[in-house]
């Protein structure tokens, strides 16, 4: 009996112990001044949605994420802030949404990591100024700044307390592949700020991108700064094959291009990074699709360009479009895409924050007034974030916007915008009086091919 007892207390205590294993993270904290924003998201580094925090009216928020080790962003709409996470880790972040710099605090277990980087990034900081004008710099100053600035960073991976042997060493793989990502950058940079496009750097300059190993998975993974030299080197390379075999379609150039790499699973991340962004812009996004699913492995990231691709031939052209519902429209009341049926109808998606879209509007107010009195429809749907309303009002007025100004409802995750597989904007999108798709991906309004399709229709 005696023996049955201590037998039961040690299964009971295995059970316990196995029980309490903890393989999820905590994260805390509360934004002061948030002007009532209701979450703020987890991002992955190639910005992937990881999870909505939901932010009570006092600011603070918590959740538990079932993640893996790595570097990921707190977005609150207005401040990106580096955080690392694992299993088991219990972060608490607190700051005030108008002053981040001074008031941001990371506490809790796993802190120091996070602490680090927000240390690390300050270094940038001091030496590039917030500027560009480094871009400008001749070869040797400009590898000079860099060389200074790993070296004081690889003083402070290694002056930090607590940080673990193993992130220290892949740390220091980071800090060198920042500086080579930089050197890669000089030249396209330094033509660009200069205005000198027949600007070659040295072949001494780069010498030392020769001996980049382009297939470590496990690099990949952890360094940012590593994925997009691996990515530039083979987006190069299959940019020359593309030009060399006169090939229209960019994802079978880097399939062809990636046919060396002996790691499959940095293949497979390859083919969904170029897929997940590009496969919107491939002219006949079927013939590349079937070729990302007869060369992955990851059957997961086969389901998501799978889900993509489904969007994407329901967006076809003489498809019936997606629809948005009662949204708010700047001159009152409320829009639905139904209501513009009878016209054609050319909607532009874009938001205040973006460059970009904001560098379009003068051509798009000349084709606004050139095609005044047409059968057309032009439609500005902005997606900025309902912390920003005041913000897009403002610039309604400030740029004198014309056409029928609308917000969406839930910004990127507004279903309009998701059913038609945006990510990135502007986007342009062009309908006919039926509500049929004439072009998914229309030209700009500064391209000229715009103007001649609106000509060539009958409005």
């Amino acid at each position: 009996m005696k023996k049955l007892l201590i037998l039961l207390i040690a299964v009971s205590t295995i059970a316990c112990k196995t029980e309490s294993k903890v393989d999820y993270a905590i994260i805390s904290g509360n934004i002061q001044n948030n002007l009532g924003a209701e979450s703020a998201g987890i991002y992955a580094m190639d910005r992937t949605l990881i999870k909505t925090l939901k932010i009570n009216d006092t600011g603070d928020f918590q959740d538990t994420l079932k993640i893996k080790m790595n570097n990921y962003i707190l977005y609150d709409g207005a401040n990106p802030i580096l955080i690392y996470l694992d299993s088991t880790f219990n972060l608490s972040i607190n700051y005030d949404l108008n002053k981040l710099d001074e008031s941001l605090v990371i506490s809790g277990k796993g802190s120091e990591v996070s602490n680090y980087l927000i240390n690390k990034k300050t270094i940038e900081l001091k030496h590039l100024k917030g500027s560009t004008e480094f871009y400008k710099t001749e070869e040797p100053e400009y590898k000079e700044l860099f060389n200074k600035i790993a070296d004081e960073q690889i003083n402070l991976l290694n002056t930090t307390a607590k940080l673990t042997d193993k992130y220290i060493e892949q740390e220091e793989k980071n800090i060198n592949y920042f500086y080579l990502s930089m050197l890669a950058d000089y030249e396209p940079a330094h033509k660009y700020f200069t205005r000198n496009p027949n600007f070659k750097a040295s072949e001494s300059f780069l010498t030392e991108l020769e001996v980049i190993d382009y297939d470590n998975y496990k690099d990949y993974k952890f360094s940012q700064y590593y994925k997009r030299l691996v990515n530039h080197h083979y987006n190069k390379k299959a940019g020359e094959i593309a030009n060399k075999k006169q090939m229209s379609s960019g994802g079978l150039a880097l399939v062809e291009a990636i046919t060396d790499v002996s790691n499959q699973e940095l293949k497979n991340e390859l083919l969904f990074d170029y897929a997940n962004t590009n496969l919107v812009k491939e002219r006949k996004p079927e013939v590349f699709y079937n070729s990302f699913i007869k060369n992955s492995t990851n059957e997961d990231q086969k389901t998501k360009i799978t889900k993509i691709y489904k969007r994407l031939t329901a967006t076809n052209i003489g498809s019936p479009s997606p629809k948005f519902v009662n949204y708010e429209n700047n001159a009152g009341g409320t829009t639905s895409l139904d209501d513009l049926k009878g016209k054609y109808v050319y909607i532009d998606v874009w938001a205040t924050w973006c460059g970009p879209c904001i560098k379009e509007i003068p051509a798009l107010k000349v084709l606004e007034k050139e095609f005044h009195g047409k059968n057309i429809e032009f439609v500005s749907l902005s997606i900025d974030k309902k912390r920003d309303h005041a913000k897009w009002k403002k610039m309604i007025v400030d740029k004198e916007l014309k056409g029928i100004q609308l917000i969406a409802d839930n910004e990127w995750q507004s279903s309009f915008v998701q059913d038609y597989s945006i990510k990135g904007i502007p986007r342009f999108i062009l309908l006919d009086p039926n509500g049929n798709i004439v072009n998914a991906n229309a030209p700009r309004p500064s391209n000229p091919a715009l103007k001649t399709l609106f000509n060539s229709l009958e409005m």
